[in-house]
């Protein structure tokens, strides 16, 4: 059963305690307690897909229900694109899967389409964003983070990435309490933020070790979940692409797309047991509920 300890994601209690079925959360390196290896070849997704079928492995199933949110959810595609005997079905939160495209390097194309400020490319150079937010500070990073209401992709200008004022208050949501964010600016005190910030920096990485994955369907059942409101959902073209075909047509077993009203990123969060709700409404059409895993990464796309 799942060890369900302080700052363990809404979603997970809930689902846990609605369901009783066999949980496991995962947390890849970077993240909480983990190692955060300095090294971004550490982070591209063919390692994070073996750590992943290790974990598989080492609980001795041969499938899993998957359940995961922002990278957690990409890293996900990975595996159903890698390993889909491993996979009996998804949960996707947040970020629809995206094919990769041989004409153009994802970060030429995001820099293209959104400029220098574009957050993904801010992130690029290593040192440089982790400077920016030692002088915020990790509370107010978080809260910024944690905040955002605002429809569209994040842009971070240099000189005040977080637009955070001096002396400014920031509200925290009403999903996340002063204990909880006290707990996660403890441990990316302890770690720094340049864990999560390699992912992003493997995304070029990322496109080189998927070359003979072009044009590869996904044939893994999925049910993806995403907030109205959320940056990614309100990002230039996501919408037609789920709505219009592209999304179903590579990853033919998508079988439902739900966009809740009124709904931020971390959805997982801000409607736990609803997400619960529909984790357990898909996963049940199963005939054999074997384990679930949660891949929940603390982190903006």
């Amino acid at each position: 059963m799942a060890s369900l300890s302080f700052g363990t994601p809404g979603a997970i209690r809930s689902c846990f305690e609605l369901t009783w079925i066999p949980c496991c959360s995962t947390r890849s390196p970077g993240f909480n307690d983990t190692e955060a290896p300095t090294s971004i070849t550490s982070y591209t997704c063919d390692h994070i897909v073996n750590d992943l079928v290790a974990l598989i492995d080492s609980l001795g199933v041969e499938q899993v229900f998957l359940v995961a949110h922002d990278w957690g959810a990409i890293m996900g595609w990975y595996l159903c694109l890698f390993k889909p005997e491993r996979v009996k079905a998804f949960v996707c939160l947040s970020v629809p899967f995206t094919p990769r495209s041989p004409q153009m390097k994802p970060m030429d194309r995001m820099r293209g389409f959104f400029g220098d400020d574009y957050y993904i490319y801010r992130f690029q150079a290593p040192g440089e964003i982790e400077a920016e937010m030692a002088e915020i500070g990790t509370a107010n990073v978080l809260k910024t983070i944690f905040s955002i209401r605002k429809p569209g992709p994040p842009c971070f200008p240099k000189g005040n990435a977080f637009r955070i004022r001096t002396n400014a208050s920031i509200s925290l949501p009403s999903w996340l309490s002063e204990d909880e964010l006290t707990y996660y600016v403890t441990k990316f005190d302890q770690k720094g933020f340049t864990g999560g910030l390699n992912y992003y920096r493997a995304i070029g990485l990322n496109w080189e070790v998927t070359e003979k994955w072009t044009g590869v369907r996904v044939r893994v059942p999925m049910k993806f979940i995403v907030g109205d409101l959320d940056m990614v959902y309100t990002t230039l073209g996501t919408k037609e692409y789920i709505h219009n075909g592209g999304f179903k047509k590579e990853w033919p077993f998508l079988e439902e797309a739900i966009v809740m009203e009124g709904v931020v990123h971390f959805i997982n969060q801000e409607k736990a047991k609803e997400i619960s709700s529909h984790i357990y409404d898909f996963i049940k059409k199963f005939k054999q509920i074997l384990l679930v895993i949660f891949a929940l990464f603390l982190w903006v796309h």
